[in-house]
């Protein structure tokens, strides 16, 4: 049994060379929004000491822009859909670089925090609408496979170089640098993007649930809070009740979109055979990914005594693999493989990487590089094809929604990803620290190497060693449930995948069988669009979707 992505429908347009270079303006912006996450982790010493900001505050400037992004994605998915996403695009990109222009000159940590939380706003806007827009761009499916794939490698890559840009930047300019260097993407897709990129919208949205909106935000913010403090500080009341209070809301906001009329996010997106599967196994490889990071990134820093940008720059090079994988995934599928195979060959090549994570020493950087590489580049091949199959299952006036549950259940996942795999490491490394050592060396590896700089001579060598190899032990640990995690997930994959395929944009009124049981196919839908875009297009008809 085989997909068949390479089996062109006679109306599905490929994409010239104006499509692939929209998509290279795509990509800046992007990526840029991708490296926020992490651009802060040079400049904070230089932030700090310029605005002297409390320990709250500095907290803030940290995680704001994450909170404000990851609470409003399914918003700017919506929003996309109704309005326009291409002009829900250009609207982003503008108030992303009014708000780095803001931040790189704030003259109070106040200024600079809501300039973060502006720069959130802008995030979620730019993050569902490029991937909608390539939804609508590329209709074929073995282009628009490889396209998502770009999209995957470039996502993930950024995270990564952000903490080297803003370590070569704080070296030698002012930590405002950092923002201003989003200036020039920003201005390029704003003068760009009304020439090479197509409008399009769901032509029938209803009214926008205002209601909706704070329910999502409730439903989000309070469980990501509590999930990302639980590693670094322990599981604690406040957290926990935290968790249980968005999870209310969670419900309510499910209830909402059940009953509305104009739901924010449409129920029958589920109801399209492959979309469930494919948020939740992109979920499971964002946690795969990030609780990974957790811990190679100490393991560089603290484990092996490397400084903070030399261990970033380390860190770049197991996303040389990250790039070779997306685009290899999609040429195996559109050869024939089948995309649960691919998908399941993903999870099991991630797991080797944990595998080897499991099997380094407190002196082993090659092997920690070689396994994030493998891990990484299995993730990403696991999350480009999600990607696919979920815009791929979906009508076309509802990508940029199907596009904010992708990204939405991707922040959960990372951050279930390093609560969970992290708290694993922190209880056996608090196992392996002896217990007549300080509450500092209890707590974190850097708080123990502190502890032992202080003592003198052979003692403090041996609290710096057991307390490094202790931390060893808790990344093995860590290393071998994720392994585990990843090997059910390729079961999974093979199990709820096996059965579905996604063909190319088919022209209205023609079936596609493969996508859906004969009990199960809906009425042919019409291709969303506007009167300059989709509507002229009618590969981007699809037929026999799931719809309300």
């Amino acid at each position: 049994m085989t997909n068949s992505p390479s089996t062109t429908s006679p109306s599905a347009a490929r994409a010239g060379r104006k499509e692939w270079t929209a998509l290279a303006v795509l990509m800046l912006p992007l990526l840029l929004v991708s490296m926020d996450v992490s651009v802060l982790y040079f400049a904070i010493p230089a932030i700090s000491a310029d605005l002297q900001p409390t320990g709250t505050q500095q907290l803030w400037i940290f995680d704001i822009y994450a909170f404000v992004l990851a609470g409003l994605l399914m918003t700017m998915g919506s929003l996309g859909d109704r309005i326009g996403r291409r002009r829900l695009l250009l609207i982003g990109a503008a108030a992303f670089g009014t708000a780095s222009a803001v931040a790189a000159y704030a003259n109070s940590a106040e200024t600079l925090i809501a300039a973060r939380a502006l720069l959130g706003i802008g995030g979620a806007t730019l993050m569902p609408s490029t991937m909608a827009i390539i939804r609508t761009m590329f209709t074929d499916a073995g282009q628009r496979a490889k396209a998502i794939g770009l999209w995957s490698a470039v996502m993930t890559g950024g995270v990564a170089l952000g903490s080297v840009m803003s370590g070569v930047l704080v070296e030698y300019f002012w930590w405002g640098s950092v923002f201003l260097v989003n200036l020039p993407a920003m201005v390029l897709l704003l003068v760009l993007g009304p020439f090479l990129l197509p409008e399009s919208r769901n032509p029938e949205p209803g009214r926008f649930d205002l209601m909706s909106v704070p329910l999502s935000m409730a439903a989000v913010l309070p469980v990501i809070y509590g999930i990302k403090e639980i590693p670094s500080e322990g599981w604690d009341v406040r957290y926990a009740a935290s968790i249980a209070v968005g999870l209310l809301f969670a419900v309510l906001f499910v209830r909402r979109q059940r009953t509305a009329k104009s739901p924010l996010i449409s129920p029958a997106l589920f109801r399209g055979r492959g979309f469930a599967p494919a948020v939740v196994l992109n979920l499971v490889s964002s946690f795969g990914m990030m609780g990974s990071a957790y811990f190679t990134t100490q393991y560089l820093q603290s484990v092996l005594g490397k400084s903070p940008m030399s261990a970033a720059l380390w860190s770049l090079l197991p996303t040389v693999l990250v790039g070779v994988a997306a685009p290899v995934s999609a040429q195996l599928v559109a050869k024939g493989v089948h995309r649960a195979h691919v998908v399941a060959g993903g999870f099991t090549v991630a797991a080797c990487g944990y595998g080897m994570l499991a099997l380094a020493g407190t002196d082993a950087l090659w092997l920690v590089l070689a396994g994030a590489g493998v891990l990484a580049s299995g993730i990403v091949t696991v999350m480009s094809q999600m990607m696919d199959l979920a815009l791929g299952t979906v009508p076309v006036r509802h990508s940029g929604s199907a596009a904010s549950l992708l990204e939405t259940g991707a922040e959960f996942g990372g951050a279930l990803g390093m609560a969970v795999l992290g708290s694993i490491g922190t209880a056996v490394y608090r196992h392996g620290i002896p217990s007549d050592a300080p509450a500092a060396a209890h707590e974190t590896l850097g708080g123990a190497l502190a502890v032992a700089g202080g003592l003198p001579g052979d003692a403090g060598r041996a609290l710096a060693s057991v307390a490094r190899q202790a931390f060893t032990d808790g990344m093995h640990a860590a290393a071998l449930a994720g392994a585990v995690l990843l090997v059910a997930a390729a079961v999974l994959a093979v199990t709820t995948l096996r059965t579905i395929h996604v063909r190319d944009a088919q022209p209205e009124g023609e079936a596609a069988p493969s996508e859906a049981a004969p009990s199960e196919a809906a009425p042919s839908e019409a291709a969303p669009s506007d009167a300059t875009a989709e509507s002229a297009d009618p590969g981007l008809a699809r037929s026999a979707e799931a719809t309300a």
